[in-house]
């Protein structure tokens, strides 16, 4: 092709308005990077405010839709309660204290569960993603443990431990093990073998590969196990609350249900939902402060 062919060629790509667009999109973040950090500093800023305004939204309609049906009374009238009435239940338990004690007993079961259940968690996956042999022989009975539904233990764990603080964070325990120690052994086994072999080539010892490289590489998966086995230790205390316990939001809703204050019902339910996003989202913002060293993709 001769010169003057490739500056038609060139000529014709900037007078395609389609073309444009696409080396307009494929221009922008050197555009971006030349503006400065800052300008994308505020670009993430207004895409973050919209993000916020579109959730904000999303909230404002489905409490309008729940309005809805409770005027409605759909799908019955023993169910229909409006948002309004679990906001009346909610203020009322918080100004007697009954909102307060209970979510204290629940959250310091679930915060026990959790502790118990990762340190034993991550231990065991740890030892069984280095020691390939032993995880080989008791695979068949980890598989079958986790495999349990572990809300059918709760019965033999409020028989074993009675109705109190024990055995809700036993059976989260059950629940939160399992998670983080499939997290930990994972983490474990994607080691990259190139990686072990240039280190020993390199003179690296057990102790040097367990802490330059293994635990490195198998943070991340740890980190993401740690923040679902919180929510799970939050189902386990609650599954085992609704099932018998002498305090705790579980409790609550087992009794409300039985006499039908499904206004109480619903505004206890939400309760759950906000402690649980609370939950996660702290867990994801002490994960990004922890991994800083990684790259913002694999966060």
């Amino acid at each position: 092709m001769s010169t003057s062919e490739v500056m038609e060629s060139a000529a014709d790509t900037r007078a395609d308005p389609d073309v444009k667009g696409i080396t307009e999109g494929l221009r922008g973040p050197t555009d971006a990077s030349a503006r400065g950090p800052s300008s994308g500093k505020s670009r993430v800023r207004r895409w973050d405010v919209k993000i916020r305004i579109i959730q904000l939204l999303i909230g404002v309609g489905l409490l309008g839709l729940w309005q809805l049906c409770a005027e409605l009374q759909w799908p019955d009238p023993v169910l229909a309660k409006s948002p309004g009435e679990a906001y009346n239940y909610l203020t009322q338990a918080a100004s007697s204290g009954e909102l307060w004690s209970n979510t204290k007993a629940t959250m310091l079961a679930v915060s026990i569960a959790w502790v118990i259940g990762s340190v034993a968690g991550v231990a065991a996956g740890i030892t069984l993603g280095l020691l390939p042999r032993l995880e080989k022989v008791l695979d068949p009975f980890l598989d079958a443990a986790n495999a349990m539904p572990r809300i059918a233990l709760a019965p033999l764990l409020i028989v074993a431990f009675g109705i109190n603080t024990t055995a809700k964070v036993a059976l989260a325990v059950t629940l939160v093990f399992f998670i983080v120690m499939s997290g930990a052994r994972a983490g474990v086994r994607s080691t990259d073998s190139e990686w072990m072999r240039l280190s020993v080539v390199l003179g690296a010892k057990k102790r040097h590969l367990f802490m330059k490289i293994f635990i490195p590489v198998a943070t991340p998966a740890i980190f993401a196990a740690l923040r679902l086995g919180l929510i799970y230790s939050l189902l386990g205390v609650v599954g085992s609350e609704l099932i018998s316990a002498q305090d705790g939001l579980g409790q609550l809703i087992s009794s409300y249900s039985a006499t039908f204050r499904m206004d109480a019902v619903y505004a206890i339910l939400l309760m759950l939902a906000v402690i649980a996003a609370t939950l996660n989202q702290l867990m994801s913002v002490l994960e990004q402060r922890l991994l800083v060293w990684q790259p913002p993709a694999d966060r």
